[in-house]
């Protein structure tokens, strides 16, 4: 008798095996954007790239073969899970500039914070568990907590923040529904998507939020070391009351080279060692060889003049998509002006849809990412995240003219025909991306 069954003529015959879980792993917008935003006549103000070109190749290149020809036995063995040591006492002297007073005992090598993340999700979270976020909130995040079948909450911040007294009602709601929170979800400096920094006040306001609410605090800081003017901000986890209040997330894929994949978790013991637990069933061990040559690399070189001179070169390109917005953007238009990091937010005039825009922007050979992929819920319609990291000034100023010259396209088909979608235009298509 002929197998007729659903399975045997699906491209792919496991389709009904899969975890639950399997069904919450989606590309992010960002990573559907990748294939159209690396062409070379395209300007992408989409991807989070750090510009590793100003990395000073060479001393890179020496610091790397003097590891193996002085170590190469243990750089190419295995590890333990949590990280050497002497990596982990180096990440502690880098988060002292944010005034984090940290044992290497309870730091966890990672790779990238984005496993840092995971990690954190892993232990914690359970099928149907709440997560609370900022809105909008980094998109890679919604992914994990999704990936592990929470539910994402998202709560109102403004130009100063999440906004503490929003933060509070919605930990009340939603105990009184019976759906306690589980982790409060932070990128509160140089936030992405959006640009904006949690205000010192905010932050003790959120620490005592979360501490009398009873849910843990996660704090993801790529970018604190990247503010333009004066010393770095206090970490949360510097300030709260209590190492068991915060899981702090740190990462050398902004401030060195993310090809490196090397990150971290601060937390305390006993969080610590079941983070240690997860990583080791995970890859069993973090390359002993990328964290050895970080960890030289802090060692030896000058490596807070290299980030004086990245902070430089970001604040460069940030002015020049500043002043090309002030230039460009029509009336209605607004957008955040950040004090570091790598991220611009804007909205724009007159109800248009990001997404629904995104083809006719990338026919005009520029890039972005659409503002509802920073969302869990389908907020963000008429946001967009615009990166300044990586392009040239030069650049930047021609993006943001072309993407000026699209809304305001865009714009004159809304007065003339109402309200608009994306049609068929010739040339280079943008994907369109499932939301999360």
């Amino acid at each position: 008798m002929p197998d007729d069954s659903p399975e045997k003529h699906s491209l792919d015959p496991w389709r009904g095996q899969y975890a639950d879980r399997a069904a919450n792993m989606i590309a992010s917008e960002v990573r559907a954007l990748f294939a159209v935003a690396s062409r070379p006549e395209v300007v992408s103000l989409a991807g989070g790239m750090p510009n590793v070109s100003a990395l000073p190749m060479d001393t890179v290149s020496s610091v790397m073969t003097d590891l193996i020809a002085q170590h190469g036995p243990v750089a190419l063995q295995y590890s333990s899970a949590q990280g050497i040591a002497s990596l982990r006492e180096s990440i502690c002297e880098v988060m002292a500039l944010e005034g984090i007073s940290a044992r290497p005992d309870d730091v966890v090598v990672t790779c990238g914070s984005q496993q840092a993340l995971d990690l954190v999700a892993k232990v914690f979270l359970n099928p149907g568990d709440t997560v609370v976020t900022e809105a909008p909130t980094y998109v890679t995040a919604i992914n994990t907590f999704a990936a592990y079948q929470a539910r994402i909450v998202h709560v109102e911040m403004d130009e100063h923040g999440v906004i503490p007294d929003a933060l509070d009602a919605a930990f009340t709601h939603l105990r009184a529904e019976g759906r306690p929170v589980k982790l409060f979800y932070s990128v509160p400096t140089f936030q992405n998507p959006a640009g904006v920094t949690l205000t010192a006040g905010r932050r003790q306001q959120v620490l005592e939020v979360c501490r009398r609410a009873r849910v843990l605090l996660v704090e993801d800081n790529p970018y604190g070391l990247l503010r333009y003017d004066g010393e770095p901000v206090r970490a949360l986890r510097a300030d709260a009351p209590s190492e068991h209040d915060v899981i702090y997330l740190g990462s050398f894929s902004k401030t060195l080279a993310p090809g490196l994949r090397v990150g971290w978790a601060l937390a305390s013991p006993a969080v610590r060692d079941k983070l240690v637990l997860a990583a080791e069933s995970a890859v069993l061990s973090q390359s002993p060889l990328t964290q050895m040559v970080v960890d030289r690399y802090l060692r030896t070189q000058p490596w807070t003049d290299q980030l004086k001179a990245f902070r430089e070169m970001y604040r460069e390109r940030r002015d020049a998509m500043l002043d090309a917005l002030t230039e460009h953007m029509p009336p209605g238009a607004t957008w955040t002006v950040p004090e570091g990091g790598f991220f611009v937010w804007a909205t724009l005039p007159g109800g248009l849809d990001a997404k629904a825009m995104l083809p006719r922007a990338t026919t005009a050979r520029v890039a972005y990412v659409p503002g509802s992929g920073f969302f869990a819920d389908g907020q963000g319609q008429g946001s967009m995240r615009l990166s300044f990291c990586y392009p040239t000034p030069e650049r930047i100023r021609e993006g943001v003219q072309r993407l000026s010259a699209v809304i305001n396209d865009e714009i004159a088909l809304r007065t003339t025909f109402g309200v608009t979608h994306a049609r068929p235009a010739h040339g280079p298509q943008a994907p369109s991306p499932e939301l999360p």
